[in-house]
Order: C-alpha cells, then sequence, then structure tokens
C-alpha cells in the first residue's frame, strides 16, 4: 500500500497540516522553517511517497493532464507531432492522454466526450477535419484548445497549420520547371483543411502556367498507403500516362513507390514523384524523393505553448491562428522532361 501523508506526519513526528502545506509548496505562506521542510522532505522520500494526482487534481480542478485527438497514429506525420507535443508538454508538467480516431468522425466524437469526462484540462485537436459541428460546445464550455494541421476557418480557437496551398504550388511549380505538363495528383480525404489546399495549390500552379487541368489526373480518396497504391497502379494504366506524380502525403506515398515498383518502372526515368512529407527515408530510396517537407516538431512544440498559454489565461483570448511555411527540398525524383520526350510519352 502506497505512503499518505499521514504516514508522513507520524515518521517526522510533525502535524499532517504542516506536511500538506510543505508537500503543496506553501512553506513561505505558513512560515514553515527550512528544517521542517527538509525534515517532512526527508520522511517523504524514504517511503517513498507519491502524490495522489486525482485527489489533487479534483481538489484544485486541475489534473495536468492534456488530451491529444489524431486521425492516424500509423501515419509518421502525426507520429512525429504526437513525439513532439509530449516532449514539449511534460517539460511544463503536463502528462498527455493520446486518442486515434482512425480517420472516424464518429470516432472523434466518442475520445471527445471521454476526455472531456476526465477532466483534461485543454485538447489538442488534430481532426478528421470535415465537420467542426461537435467541436462549437467544447468552445462554449470554454474548454482550452488548440487545432492542429487540419484546421477549419470559421472556428474561433487556436490554431497551427501548414500552408499547404503554398506547398502544393511549389512542388507543381517544381515539375513544371522540369517539362512536365501531365501531372497526376494524388489526393487525400475530401473536404478537409489539408486536403483543400493542397488541391488547391495544385490546381492554381497548373493555371499560372497555361496548362489544362484535366480531372482525369485528380484521383484519390483518403490519405491512406492503400489509396496511393491503387491510384498510382490505375495512373499507370493510362494513355498516355502521367509524366509525373504529386503525392499528397507521406503514407500516399509509400503506396505510390510500391505499385511503381511492382510495375517495373523506374524513378524518375520512367515516371517522376514528388511528395508532400518529407519521410525519414525519403533521402535513401534508391531515387531520394524530392519532397514538401513539414516543420513538424515545431508545430507540435507552439499548439503546445499556446494551449498551456490557455489554461493559465482561463478566459475569452483573441485566437491565434499560427500558419507555418512548408519547404521544398529537391532531391533526385524527378526527371527533366523535354517536348519530344512527352511526344513519344504520349503516342506510346
Amino acid at each position: 500500500m502506497s505512503a499518505t501523508i499521514h504516514d508522513i506526519a507520524r515518521k517526522a513526528g510533525i502535524s499532517v497540516s504542516t506536511v500538506s502545506r510543505v508537500l503543496n509548496h506553501k512553506t513561505a505562506n505558513y512560515r514553515i522553517s527550512k528544517e521542517t521542510e527538509a525534515l517532512v522532505l526527508k520522511a517523504a522520500k524514504e517511503l517513498n511517497y507519491q502524490p495522489n494526482q486525482l485527489a489533487r487534481g479534483l481538489r484544485l480542478k486541475k489534473t495536468q493532464t492534456i488530451g491529444l485527438v489524431a486521425p492516424d497514429l500509423s501515419n509518421p506525420f502525426f507520429a512525429y507531432v504526437i513525439k513532439s507535443v509530449q516532449t514539449v508538454a511534460h517539460g511544463l508538467g503536463y502528462s498527455l492522454v493520446v486518442c486515434d480516431t482512425d480517420e472516424s468522425l464518429a470516432m472523434e466524437i466518442e475520445h471527445l466526450n471521454l476526455l472531456r469526462s476526465k477532466g483534461v484540462d485543454g485538447l489538442i485537436i488534430m481532426p478528421v477535419g470535415q465537420t467542426s459541428r461537435h467541436i462549437d460546445p467544447l468552445l462554449e464550455e470554454g474548454l482550452p484548445m488548440v487545432l492542429l494541421d487540419r484546421c477549419f476557418d470559421g472556428l474561433n480557437t487556436d490554431a497551427v497549420m501548414v500552408d499547404n496551398h503554398k506547398g502544393a504550388f511549389e512542388a507543381i511549380e517544381h515539375l513544371i520547371r522540369y517539362g512536365h505538363s501531365r501531372i497526376a495528383i494524388i489526393k487525400g480525404l475530401d473536404d478537409t483543411f489539408t486536403n483543400n489546399g493542397r488541391v488547391q495549390g495544385y490546381k492554381d500552379a497548373l493555371a499560372k502556367h497555361g496548362l489544362p487541368i484535366d480531372g482525369s489526373l485528380i484521383v484519390g480518396r483518403d490519405f491512406g498507403r492503400e489509396n496511393g497504391y491503387i491510384e498510382t497502379k490505375l495512373l499507370l494504366k493510362m494513355t498516355p500516362p502521367p509524366t509525373a506524380i504529386f503525392a499528397a502525403s507521406d503514407l500516399i506515398t509509400l503506396g505510390a513507390l510500391q505499385a511503381i515498383f511492382e510495375a517495373g518502372w523506374r524513378i524518375p526515368e520512367d515516371i517522376s514523384l514528388v511528395a508532400f512529407d518529407d519521410m525519414d527515408f525519403a533521402p535513401f530510396v534508391m531515387s531520394p524523393l524530392t519532397a514538401v517537407a513539414q516543420p513538424k516538431e515545431v508545430m507540435g512544440e507552439i499548439a503546445v505553448k499556446l494551449l498551456v498559454q490557455q489554461i493559465k489565461e482561463k478566459g475569452s483570448h483573441e485566437a491565434n491562428r499560427i500558419v507555418l511555411k512548408p519547404r521544398l527540398i529537391v532531391r533526385d525524383s524527378v526527371r527533366l522532361v523535354t517536348k519530344t520526350q512527352y511526344a513519344e510519352a504520349a503516342t506510346a
């Protein structure tokens, strides 16, 4: 059985109230001597005393716990962000409870209700992203909250995101500068903040350079690996096939790579590939991947600091909307295409 403050009081020969004040860092308030403080702390250490965080949380109406909801823990991007959140939260004295929604809105609602019932001090939400109706009541309650990665334009809360439009725009411009005009995009989940930004960036880059937007080259349904695999298989069977593919997430990229290698195609000789999200292995595949890198660690750190600020201020505040810039990392997965080469591919 774990030690209690009553055990410490008996061992130190001091009143329970004095022990409580020492353990709650109130020695100065009650003019408790350094000698008494040292005696209490020594007894607590010898008894291996561990404070009851649940009881303390109920008393102070704080649990020192942050709840985090993410769409897919198997996705390396979310794993990196969560690792950053965990590190920063721990450094600020908070525990982290993580829930995986598996890209399900129903599961997201269930997890948010669970975290709320557990009395977390605040929430970091990486939502499925197709609707925010279930989040509105939490805001009305005044629960501290930060949206991360997938956000909503009309929601008045702190948010941390990447400029998805800029990242996709620069990726497609890079392909166009290398002579590509038949460029496919394998997109993610429709009607989400991240997907909408990336698809619009793709379209705007084509339009800027006077290239037609071919609906048959805009494919995909979610951010998963299977989506990347299936859609790449189909794209490679087209007549003519695209000369380049822009994969809108790291898992989509993994699926695309599998399909390309199974078909016996080479990158970039037979097909060029650019990825959104710079995976750890991107520089080390046979043809190092050109990729749009997101500042994953910075995103997590900012989200935690914004949330802790809300928790401490305990009141309404002006919502902060932090938009971070992605970075295009150019490697070897894009081939220079001449008009002659494209014409040959079109008639193949």
